[in-house]
């Protein structure tokens, strides 16, 4: 199984964290999010599952793909690792799954299966983590198949 962490791109911070779901993307953001979503659609299956936050930054970011997605209330910024895990169907889906989500679970969420730990990594806005769940001697194993960051591109 591939499970794709793609943090939401720049956004806008109004300070005010009642509005938190209501922030949009900068314009830098709407570049970030443009740039990731060409080089994700020419890496990602069709079969990809796409799962979102209800957060209007994560939506706009997700919306740059051009492809169906679901709105997940377990991935808005209050979320958890376990219901990230659980919306996703890991390990078990049958197809790739790609999260658009938020700091600090995403990177909670790619420690947590490649180490075992709940540490926090930095995830960079509008930057992917590709993570492959593999079989190696009846094992498994989770590897980082690719970390792309919008500037790289």
């Amino acid at each position: 199984m591939d499970l794709i962490l793609w943090r939401h791109a720049d956004a806008l911070d109004n300070g005010d964290p009642a509005e938190d779901l209501d922030r949009a993307l900068t314009a830098k953001g709407e570049r970030q999010a443009k740039r990731m979503a060409v080089w994700l659609n020419r890496q990602l299956p069709s079969s990809t599952r796409v799962l979102v936050s209800p957060a209007r930054r994560t939506q706009q970011t997700a919306q740059a793909l051009d492809r169906k997605f679901k709105t997940l209330p377990a991935l808005a910024p209050d979320g958890s690792v376990e219901g990230l895990l659980h919306a996703a169907r890991w390990p078990d889906a049958g197809e790739p799954v790609l999260v658009v989500g938020h700091q600090p679970v995403l990177g909670l969420a790619a420690a947590y299966l490649l180490s075992g730990q709940a540490l926090v990594w930095p995830v960079r806005k509008g930057g992917v983590w590709w993570l492959r769940l593999r079989e190696r001697e009846e094992q498994r194993q989770v590897v980082l198949h690719a970390v792309m960051s919008p500037e790289l591109l």
